[in-house]
């Protein structure tokens, strides 16, 4: 949507008060932050791509107003009211197009990663108010994977996840599926290759089969299961390094199997860890017939690893861009959150940027210690960030209006009121009038 801005009158007592306004103001303070003269924010800063050409920033016509004579300004007739406070200027407005393209579809699905279990569920809730009434259209779990009766859903919590799903159509049910048992109890690199072609031979089909069924019984047949998730890394007895022709037969078989299941809809994410991680994950890839979706998981790390780093490292967030489209498949982002480099709000605008720019079918961010902006407080300036980008944002949004956007630069104070004073007031000042909301407290 354009900005839209108001005429700046040229009557005697109009200049004459924003004149006095403005002298007050200037005496007092030092610049704060930026907005920009019409409410609205910058665009968030773009990721690493081939470059396009610079957009030069149209000059700013200025009307030629008569200057009419400014009558003395008479003494002001309140002498006991206090001082006027500190008033701080905002960065300058932008007058440029926006660097973030209009949407052209509906506002992609998005939540959050609260907990496993029935917390999880609740807590779905209280984000949202968090965020202004936003829209969580997807809620994300995981299954344990210590033995098979875990991995066959016979975890109670499934039936609380399963009635927030139903509660409304256009919500999603992502579930995390572990590909063995003993998940995460560091079994040796032979042991798993021993488990892998078990699996591919089709000794384990059975305990998917009854998942399947579990799935459906509880109403959610469209789950999104993000199976054998981080292959590529060392964590998972699932993991795919020891034996990867093995791994990609497994995973074929656990597909079909549950594909077989009668009204099952699942959709099968495949989700690496953002870069080579022990194998590159390009060869665990299991093939298009068993694949929905390509995912993955990107956190804020290694320590020190920059954004456009992040973006153009080798099996990176660009070359799983690529390889989706590629292979004619949407993208995810089922697990993403800071890590290694601490608050770090510059990732969260450039990630939420990148997902804006790319268009996943859906991205659940990753609510804990240390990775989290709402339950973890050791992340404040990311959170504000998060919470401005996606505050009351629904999926009904105007397809039109770009989204709501952080500036680059220091943000408005959270008590600080901005003055309307006009665009051409404003363009003078370089920025726009801010008032703390405490000025009278601050006076006396």
């Amino acid at each position: 949507m354009a900005p839209q801005h108001r005429r700046v009158r040229a009557r005697t007592m109009a200049v004459g008060a924003a004149a006095f306004v403005v002298s007050a103001a200037l005496a007092a303070g030092p610049a704060a932050g930026a907005v920009r003269a019409d409410g609205s924010r910058p665009a968030l800063p773009g990721p690493t791509e081939p470059a396009a050409r610079a957009v030069p920033t149209p000059a700013v016509p200025v009307p030629t107003v008569p200057t009419p004579e400014i009558p003395d300004i008479p003494e002001f007739p309140f002498p006991d009211l206090p001082d006027f406070p500190e008033v701080p200027v905002l960065h300058p407005p932008a007058f440029g197009p926006p660097s973030v393209p209009p949407r052209n579809d509906a506002v992609p699905a998005f939540g959050a990663f609260l907990a496993s279990d029935e917390r999880g569920v609740a807590r779905m809730e209280e984000f949202s108010r968090w965020l202004g009434g936003a829209e969580l259209r997807v809620g994300h779990t995981y299954l344990p994977g210590n033995r098979w009766s875990d991995i066959e859903g016979d975890i109670a919590f499934l039936e609380s996840w399963a009635r927030w799903r139903n509660a409304d159509a256009d919500r999603m049910l992502v579930l995390n599926v572990p590909m063995q048992e003993r998940n995460e109890e560091g079994v040796s690199d032979e042991d798993v290759r021993k488990l892998l072609r078990r699996g591919a031979a089709g000794e384990f089909d059975h305990h998917f089969r009854a998942l399947a069924e579990r799935l459906v019984d509880l109403k959610v047949p469209d789950t999104v299961v993000v199976l054998g998730w981080e292959m590529n890394g060392v964590t998972y007895t699932h993991r795919c390094g020891p034996d990867p022709q093995a791994w990609k037969k497994y995973w074929n078989r656990i597909v079909r199997t549950m594909r077989a299941v009668p009204g099952q809809q699942f959709k099968f994410d495949f989700t690496p860890s953002r870069g080579r991680d022990a194998v590159p994950w390009t060869e665990c890839y299991p093939g298009d017939d068993t694949v929905d979706i390509v995912g993955m998981d990107s956190y804020d790390q290694p320590s020190g690893m920059s954004f456009d780093e992040q973006v153009r490292e080798p099996y990176g967030l660009q070359a799983h861009v690529d390889f989706a489209k590629k292979h004619g498949k949407p993208i995810s982002y089922p697990e993403w959150g800071l890590f290694r480099n601490g608050d770090n709000p510059e990732y969260m605008r450039r990630m939420l940027d990148w997902m804006e720019r790319h268009r996943p079918l859906y991205n659940t961010v990753t609510d804990y210690c240390p990775h989290g902006v709402w339950q973890c407080d050791d992340n404040p300036e990311s959170s504000r960030v998060y919470k401005s980008v996606l505050n009351g944002r629904t999926h009904d949004a105007d397809p039109g209006t770009p989204a709501p956007t952080e500036p680059a630069g220091e943000l408005p104070p959270d008590n600080c009121s901005p003055l309307d004073l006009g665009r051409w007031v404003e363009h003078w000042l370089g920025g726009k009038l801010c008032v703390r909301f405490d000025w009278w407290s601050r006076s006396r």
